[in-house]
């Protein structure tokens, strides 16, 4: 077992409970709320500029070329297909204004920024893993689209053929990093993804965050 799956299975509970997350079953039924995707989108567009700026880091740091260039390309279609995305989506959605970071998406802000300043491939690498694994396992369900391109670009951004390619060219790389790196730099990666992990479930939680305050009022005053 390479270190990527070791870690994997190290945090399986967490990971589980992201990929499984409410969020998850009703994006692919087509039937999350628009107030709960609005929060969701709007946050996560707060990532794209940090999470170029990381790849952007992993294309200074790999110490190979073949990654190099992979990830070098895998940034220009980040900085495309999914700015395009998070454009009409908020703009359908009725969201026309920068919004506030809540605590996890300010919690994986910063941890980006730790790893990008690292300077270190192994750290950014981990960081890279978690965020796309993550995402192609709970877009790779064997389900029928939902109808509305709201929902379903949003899957269909996350799995396919070359993202899984670009999932498995992270996992070849973070494992033979790791295999050749002492056991301090091995601790730090395992932290990392560690936390990347509870940050991503977090994450998938604080959409709901307003709707669960809300019946929670409900439940007061009844």
């Amino acid at each position: 077992m390479g270190f990527a799956d070791e870690q994997r299975a190290a945090t399986a509970r967490t990971w589980d409970a992201a990929v499984g997350h409410r969020f998850v079953d009703e994006l692919w039924a087509g039937r999350v709320d628009d107030a709960v995707l609005a929060r969701y989108l709007a946050q996560d567009a707060l990532f794209l500029d940090r999470f170029v700026a990381l790849l952007g880091a992993a294309v200074a740091s790999a110490d190979r070329t073949p990654p190099r260039l992979a990830i070098a390309r895998q940034l220009g279609l980040v900085a495309g297909d999914e700015d395009d995305y998070f454009g009409r989506a908020l703009t359908r959605l009725g969201v026309t204004a920068p919004v506030d970071p809540l605590p996890p998406t300010q919690g994986f802000l910063e941890l980006m920024d730790d790893a990008r300043r690292s300077g270190s491939y192994a750290e950014v690498l981990t960081v890279l893993l978690v965020a796309e694994w993550l995402y192609l396992d709970w877009a790779s369900r064997p389900e029928p689209s939902p109808r509305d391109w709201l929902h379903a670009e949003w899957i269909d951004l996350h799995r396919g053929s070359a993202f899984r390619a670009w999932v498995e060219l992270l996992r070849a790389e973070t494992d033979r990093v790791a295999a050749g790196a002492d056991d301090a730099t091995r601790d730090r990666m395992a932290a990392m993804f560690s936390r990347a992990v509870d940050l991503e479930l977090a994450f998938f939680d604080a959409a709901y965050q307003d709707q669960d305050q809300d019946q929670d009022q409900d439940q007061d005053q009844d």
